[in-house]
């Protein structure tokens, strides 16, 4: 078994509610499938929006979605799902509001999927210092979100500009976050 499979089996999907209204037990599937772990034993592309992630809110599987997200970027997956797995990951840490459920419940879903993404800071430093565009500029805008230690930050910038995006070597990606108090 790989770690993105034992992530996946540690999760209590089934009772969590997804945000298509059910079980988010389908997520599972889901995962494996986006991971290349599913029947066809290859990376598909699978939609989670409207499932763990909306433009507007985070639902209630979205930290577990996480570390299935930084399991795979320990794991040895495939570079096209490896890049799925980044975006998704980016779409936990840039959420801005917890679906209204989980909100009543006390929970801050970005908070929880920021805090995941922090213990997860090599792996990002990894793929940003890899120099495999354009996944070295999704690593490095989730770092702006959740890495406290902004020099360090601003260092990596400075090492890995050749291979970073405009956005990501000028600081446009991070000009209007404020520094991360950890």
């Amino acid at each position: 078994m790989r770690l993105v499979e034992m992530e996946i089996a540690r999760q209590d999907w089934k009772g969590m509610l997804c945000g298509c209204g059910d079980s988010a037990e389908h997520l599972a599937r889901d995962l494996l499938q986006l991971a290349g772990r599913g029947p066809l034993q290859r990376p598909c592309h699978v939609s989670l929006e409207e499932h763990v992630w909306s433009p507007t809110v985070l639902w209630e599987p979205a930290p577990a979605v996480t570390s299935v997200a930084l399991a795979a970027l320990a794991d040895d997956v495939a570079p096209t799902a490896r890049a799925w797995f980044l975006d998704l990951l980016q779409r936990m840490v840039a959420g801005e509001g917890t679906a209204w459920e989980s909100a009543r419940r006390g929970l801050n879903l970005p908070e929880l999927c920021r805090d995941l993404a922090v213990q997860g800071l090599w792996l990002l430093y990894g793929e940003v210092m890899s120099g495999r565009s354009p996944r070295a500029g999704t690593a490095f805008e989730i770092l702006t979100v959740v890495e406290p230690d902004r020099a360090r930050l601003h260092r990596v910038r400075e090492a890995a500009a050749a291979w970073l995006p405009v956005c990501c070597r000028t600081g446009m990606c991070d000009d209007d976050l404020p520094a991360v108090d950890r």
